[in-house]
């Protein structure tokens, strides 16, 4: 069923005051709101994509003092924004907020329109809608989890989030919804709705102001919605992290392939279709005859979002110096310099805590 054919103007007028006066008791005091410097905006926008508030605002705050303007974020090395980012995952975002400064140093002013932000690297219909709303007062609605899910569920809408069809539905459906008076306080106060109030699990529905009209609390189906159609398929990869260690410092390895990591430095890390045995991964690794292997942690698991890792790691000991192609050598005093993922990071604590 299109509820949102069925939509009146009263029922609209009384969803967006309900709601606007929810916000007003409710609303999270975050640095990033109440101001219109959209330097700010943007990048406690890219931080929030896929990262709780708890987790992120740190971050937010370290950029800023590192970072005060753009121009200082586009001109800093692009290893120095890794390194701060380092440990918040998903560091494409990171790239992007990099790339994303530049584009708009260069373009000599920030974009005055949500279709000028979706320029901007790292930029979607969500994060642009948010921007140019909370920047800019632009009537625009932003759609992110929490506001399918609050949706969904008072509306009872069964399509599934993760098609087209659904997307658009929903998109029209926050569109209409939109108070176009107040379209930056509305944004925030759904969204805070959503993660505080009509929460993912066990939401709060004895004290919801639209519990009455609610259709899945009154079908007593709140965990039915939003609808997805598929379901993700883990995979599971086997890699051996291999710590080399010479009397010049040890050995790092940039990544520069197109996945995740990209950008980030490790040890030097095999792949193997199974858990490998010890003879395996020495043959694989080619190392002199004189390396020196000490096992540091074997079948670690270490979650992605569509990867399952069973991960060993190595600490490898050599007595003269040793270079090999694609690697520097860095003293190992210095490692916190290099930005690493957060498995390379447990792996560097398993080794401080075997040392």
């Amino acid at each position: 069923m299109d509820n949102s054919e069925c939509l009146c103007s009263s029922d609209v007028a009384h969803w967006r005051k309900h709601l606007l006066l929810w916000y007003g008791k409710h609303r999270r005091q975050l640095p990033w709101r109440d101001i219109a410097d959209p330097y700010r905006i943007w990048l406690s926008e890219i931080i929030l994509q896929q990262t709780r508030i708890s987790q992120g605002q740190p971050y937010f705050e370290r950029f800023v003092k590192q970072f005060p303007t753009v121009e200082a974020l586009a001109a800093a090395p692009i290893d120095q924004v890794m390194n701060l980012w380092q440990g918040l995952g998903y560091y494409s975002r990171a790239r992007n907020l990099h790339k994303g400064a530049q584009q708009i140093v260069a373009l000599g002013h920030f974009p005055n329109s949500k279709a000028e932000w979706l320029k901007i690297a790292g930029v979607g219909e969500y994060t642009a809608a948010a921007i140019a709303s909370f920047a800019l007062g632009e009537q625009c609605s932003v759609v992110d989890g929490n506001v399918y899910r609050v949706l969904a569920r008072h509306y009872g809408v069964s399509l599934p989030i993760d098609t087209s069809e659904g997307k658009t539905y929903f998109a029209r459906l926050a569109q209409q919804l939109l108070d176009t008076e107040h379209p930056a306080d509305y944004n925030q106060a759904i969204m805070d709705f959503g993660a505080l109030q009509c929460v993912p699990k066990n939401p709060i529905c004895n004290q919801c102001p639209f519990a009455d009209s609610c259709v899945a609390h009154n079908m007593q189906q709140v965990d039915s919605y939003p609808a997805k159609s598929r379901s993700v398929k883990l995979q599971t990869r086997h890699l051996v992290l291999l710590y080399i260690k010479t009397p010049c410092g040890i050995l790092l390895h940039k990544r520069t392939a197109s996945d995740i990591w990209r950008g980030l430095y490790e040890p030097l890390t095999l792949e193997f279709s199974s858990s490998p045995s010890f003879a395996e991964v020495v043959a694989a690794a080619q190392l002199p005859k004189e390396a020196v292997l000490r096992q540091v942690v074997v079948g670690l698991k270490h979650e992605l979002t569509h990867r399952h890792l069973k991960v060993d790691a190595y600490e490898v000991c050599l007595s003269v110096p040793y270079e090999r192609q694609g690697f520097i050598v860095v003293p190992e005093t210095e490692r916190s310099q290099y930005a690493v993922s957060t498995l390379v990071a447990r792996i560097y604590q398993l080794l401080n805590s075997t040392d």
